[in-house]
């Protein structure tokens, strides 16, 4: 079994799609690390994962801004418009936790929303209300 776990930020806003008549969450997440190279010169660098969550819980996609999420890893190969080869990392995603808000300034603590079923997460004002959800959503922890 592989599996690939990613926290960090979304580039942008993510996409709800359907593909075949089941719902698809597509975002991007930029993990940035932080290291010294031989010469000693502080240096940085971002990887950015391409995540698909198939789910019917799609309204909370407006919330995913900082995350932890968790899958299978894919390699994706393609060819540039230059001829020469790419490749791209993306992520079949199993498991969404927020990590932050909208209205948060950076915090990292964990909100409780957790895509599996858990009995154990607790809400934070962050995620939205039962009430304030349009569509069905059956098993929610709220």
């Amino acid at each position: 079994m592989i599996k690939m776990q990613v926290i960090g930020r979304l580039g942008k806003d993510c996409v709800v799609n359907t593909v075949n008549g089941k719902s698809v969450i597509n975002f991007t997440v930029a993990h940035s690390e932080k290291y010294r190279d031989s010469q000693g010169t502080s240096q940085e660098k971002t990887i950015w994962v391409d995540c698909a969550y198939w789910t019917d819980r799609t309204a909370v996609s407006p919330y995913l801004t900082q995350v932890f999420v968790e899958g299978s890893p894919e390699v994706r190969s393609f060819t540039r418009q230059d001829g020469t080869a790419g490749s791209s990392l993306s992520l079949r995603v199993r498991e969404v936790q927020l990590l932050g808000s909208k209205s948060d300034s950076g915090s990292s603590a964990p909100s409780g929303y957790n895509g599996a079923s858990s009995a154990s997460s607790q809400v934070s004002s962050s995620v939205p209300s039962a009430n304030e959800i349009t569509e069905p959503i059956d098993d929610l922890p709220f």
